[in-house]
């Protein structure tokens, strides 16, 4: 007669938390989300369900951990680019060419693993997504927003815009020249939009108002 005994549960000794979340960056960029099953996860790290449930509490918020290391190592880094010092069109020209390349770098992780996750089944992998990628556009929408209010919104759209297009112009192949050529073209139709006379009037108004504001504090 023999006794059974349950496997056990929680992290495997030596289990490396970091590591698990790089195979798993590696499986959700090139898969997808929704292709990548428990089965393909727990498989790949070499541990058993229930650890893994006992680690990371479920798919979703194993992929939200996942979501987190991949916009800190591998995401557009908009804090560098988007620098004071440039002007607001050769900072956002940056970020689109940085994207284009990014997003084209890995023929094994093609597009933004961000911006591919807002289509994802899952609503809880959905919200993970969605949170990184509203702090990446109010990010963009602040730094337009200090030197050019007036077009803060229609210009975040359009950076927004471009960069989900590059993402999925990347996954379906389209390579590296190709979306720098439409980075430069969009850095210059921002240039354009920004240095417009509407945008230069607006500009002058918030300066009439901040130094008629100024006199009447002074008197």
């Amino acid at each position: 007669m023999t006794t059974k005994t349950g496997r056990p549960r929680g992290r495997p000794r030596g289990f490396d938390a970091d590591a698990a979340l790089a195979t798993g960056k590696q499986l959700f960029h090139a898969q997808g989300y929704d292709a990548v099953g428990i089965a393909a996860v727990t498989g790949a790290l070499g541990i058993n369900p229930p650890s893994f449930y006992a680690a990371f509490g479920s798919k979703a918020g194993f992929f939200a951990q996942v979501l987190a290391k991949y916009s800190r190592e591998a995401g557009v880094p908009l804090d560098e680019l988007l620098s004071e010092e440039l002007p607001v069109a050769a900072a956002l020209t940056a970020v689109l060419l940085d994207a284009a390349r990014r997003y084209t770098a890995d023929p094994q992780a093609r597009g933004c693993m961000v911006l591919e996750g807002l289509g994802c089944d899952d609503p809880d992998a959905r919200c993970a997504a969605a949170a990184h990628h509203q702090a990446a556009v109010e990010m963009i929408r602040r730094f337009v927003a200090e030197r050019h209010p007036g077009q803060a919104g229609r210009v975040t759209d359009l950076v927004a815009t471009t960069m989900a297009g590059f993402s999925a112009m990347a996954r379906q192949g389209v390579g590296e020249e190709r979306l720098v050529a439409v980075a430069e073209l969009v850095g210059q139709a921002v240039a354009q939009a920004l240095a417009s006379p509407a945008t230069t009037a607006a500009k002058a108004g918030t300066k009439a108002r901040a130094g008629k504001s100024g006199k009447r504090a002074s008197r």
